[in-house]
């Protein structure tokens, strides 16, 4: 059996634009981990960074099921006994609007180094504009 190693040079990185506003939050987040992993590609493999670019806009208007703006909580440790921090999802969206999506996305990319270069090429804003028009972002649609 032999290892595919696809070269760098051969892969051109396409950039998607996925609109979060009205869409469930976790359904945005999985399908731009695919597309950051290139899952969708053929010559995938799980141990490169196939992937593309993807920009999330209007984040902090994703929406969530049942009671989550209420229940959901976020965790936060600052490594001193008792420094456990808690904050709801319905503060957070209001002190950090692109966070719950970060969390989202990250959560859903592998651990470690290929995880985290996987998490740089994501790039979320909370509202609909973005900096990223030069690169001709192509919209994802099917969510």
């Amino acid at each position: 059996m032999k290892t595919i190693f696809v070269k760098p040079a051969s892969m051109e990185k396409k950039w998607y634009i996925i609109d979060a506003e009205g869409k469930n939050l976790g359904r945005v987040a999985v399908k731009a981990a695919r597309i950051l992993r290139g899952k969708d590609k053929p010559e995938y493999v799980p141990h490169q960074d196939m992937g593309d670019y993807v920009i999330i806009v209007n984040a902090e208007k994703a929406s969530v099921t049942g009671n989550k703006v209420e229940d959901k909580i976020y965790y936060r440790h600052s490594m001193y006994p008792g420094g456990l921090k808690s904050e709801k999802y319905g503060f957070m969206i209001k002190r950090k609007p692109t966070f719950p999506m970060e969390h989202a996305v990250k959560g859903m990319l592998p651990k470690g180094a290929l995880g985290r270069k996987l998490f740089t090429k994501v790039k979320v804003y909370a509202g609909p504009n973005h900096p990223h028009q030069a690169q001709q972002p192509i919209p994802v649609e099917d969510i």
